[in-house]
């Protein structure tokens, strides 16, 4: 995964999850995210590194902010749903759509096009319902109409205030 190495020298990353519609890459991203270190490795005449990586293990280990919007559903909503419930950082932006279920493709009896038929569903790790019920953010950004034209970005904007407090708050301790 090249979040890993490609973000290894910066001090934390923004994840911007919006307009996904669907797929189902969650767990192995949120695995990356959600590694903490435990060891650091200094070879001698080099620098110190986290341990994680040098044993081949992704692993971000930096802060992270998270941005979502109402266009974002499916893989999204998982995603939004395991980075929250791990605390790893604040969610900002739009709650997500809601619109979370596994389905199918059945073909017509007739043979032509398909229905997506509904298999199973999805509740959050307290049993709680997720279709229908948009994933919260702790900082909520509505981009204003028309803005998408523009070279400005107030999600994104608000999403790098978030993160820099983070880092801030990680380069004191």
């Amino acid at each position: 995964m090249a979040l890993a190495t490609e973000n290894r020298s910066r001090e934390g990353v923004v994840i911007d999850i919006r307009n996904n519609n669907g797929g189902f890459v969650n767990p192995y991203a949120i695995d990356v995210f959600a590694r903490r270190g435990y060891l650091q490795f200094t070879q001698r005449d080099f620098g110190t590194v986290p341990g994680r990586s040098i044993l081949g293990q992704r692993s971000l280990e930096k802060p992270t902010v998270l941005v979502t919007n109402m266009h974002s559903l499916s893989d999204a909503e998982d995603f939004t749903e395991g980075y929250r419930a791990l605390k790893l950082g604040p969610v900002v932006g739009e709650p997500t759509a809601g619109w979370i279920i596994f389905t199918s493709d059945v073909a017509l009896l007739d043979g032509s096009s398909g229905v997506r038929v509904p298999f199973q569903r999805i509740t959050d790790a307290n049993g709680n319902e997720m279709e229908m019920h948009p994933r919260p953010v702790d900082v909520l950004v509505q981009r204003p109409v028309g803005e998408s034209y523009t070279s400005r970005d107030s999600q994104l904007d608000a999403a790098v205030a978030e993160l820099l407090k983070r880092v801030g708050k990680a380069r004191a301790e």
